[in-house]
């Protein structure tokens, strides 16, 4: 229930005694959380490569995880990943197929949420379709995507959007309800007593709830400071100890009305490792969080980014990937 202040009350004195009355389990303001991506400085360029997607050869950050090998083996197919982020162009080519449910908690604005710029971006990173001769490829083609609003966008180009603890804990409630295995939280903002209530319940379901580092690199706040939570910062932004990296810098993605653009920040770093637990869920069902977490950190790079086929191969006793650094890796056992 959320609740407007009188006016001249003091809302400190207000909580107080709501938390003070027996019948009530939790009382707290409501707050606000940003979503962590900025558009695009500049537009890179990259070789070719071997899908017929006409803009692989632009996807660096798809190549520097080496998610074209673990694509042997697995592309996530059935995995359930919740995008609690903004709404998501769900007519858009390159994502046919992929969107399994939408659900608004911000309002009753359809257009709007098909014209939203950040779940769209977030969504391509994940699971854009492969082998379709559109666009790009998401590291996890297979998974089906749960496009829960919970974030409204600004009207200009270069807003970002914000959420709130009644909106999350909205669409949080519904993506464990509908089964998903991964939750993705692109976004930052404040520790929240209700929010992290329910990401831990998640986790205790076995759900890999994956939130983003906030510019400042603090990982105190929520998604990232709740135990459990796989925090994931930009690879080419200096991250603190504990913290997954994955590329978060012009990133070759998707935006609203059927077009691409180049995209930046540690919310596109967070849906890259979205992708690769949706990869690694689909060959072992079976792993829990911390599992997952567990195989993409002894797979990373030497500079701490992630490398799925490698955290692949450890599923695939028969499977075997070549890094860029032309090293090779076998998989030996499942943990």
């Amino acid at each position: 229930m959320v609740f407007r202040i009188a006016p001249r009350e003091d809302r400190a004195a207000l909580l107080a005694r709501l938390a003070a009355d027996p019948r009530v389990r939790l009382a707290q303001p409501l707050q606000r959380f940003d979503t962590l991506a900025a558009p695009p400085a500049t537009t890179p360029s990259a070789p070719a490569a071997p899908y017929n997607d006409p803009y692989f050869g632009l996807q660096r950050g798809f190549a520097r995880i080496d998610a074209a090998d673990a694509q042997q083996w697995t592309r996530g197919e059935g995995v359930r990943v919740a995008l609690i982020d903004t709404g998501v162009d769900g007519g858009h080519p390159d994502l046919h197929g992929r969107i399994e449910s939408r659900r608004n908690f911000v309002d009753a604005d359809a257009a709007q949420f098909e014209a939203d710029r950040h779940g769209t971006a977030v969504a391509g990173v994940i699971a854009a379709d492969a082998n379709n001769r559109e666009g790009i490829v998401g590291v996890a083609p297979g998974a089906r995507v749960l496009a829960l609003k919970a974030c409204w966008q600004g009207p200009q180009r270069g807003d970002g959007a914000q959420c709130n603890s009644f909106t999350l804990a909205q669409a949080l409630t519904v993506a464990i309800e509908s089964g998903a295995r991964v939750i993705n939280l692109s976004l930052g903002g404040p520790a929240d007593p209700l929010l992290g209530q329910l990401a831990s319940y998640a986790l205790k379901r076995g759900v890999v709830v994956i939130g983003a580092v906030p510019p400042d690199g603090r990982t105190d706040g929520f998604p990232d400071g709740v135990p459990g939570v796989i925090a994931v910062d930009s690879a080419e932004h200096p991250s603190a100890s504990g913290v997954l990296r994955a590329p978060g810098s012009e990133v070759l993605t998707l935006t609203p009305g059927g077009h691409y653009d180049f995209v930046s920040g540690s919310s596109l770093a967070a849906a890259h490792v979205s992708g690769a637990a949706a990869l690694l869920l689909q060959v072992n069902p079976r792993l829990d969080p911390a599992a997952v977490r567990d195989l993409l950190v002894r797979t990373a790079a030497a500079d701490g980014v992630i490398n799925i086929c490698a955290a692949v191969a450890l599923l695939q006793p028969q499977g075997g990937c070549v890094a860029q650094n032309g090293t090779t890796a076998y998989g030996s056992a499942a943990p």
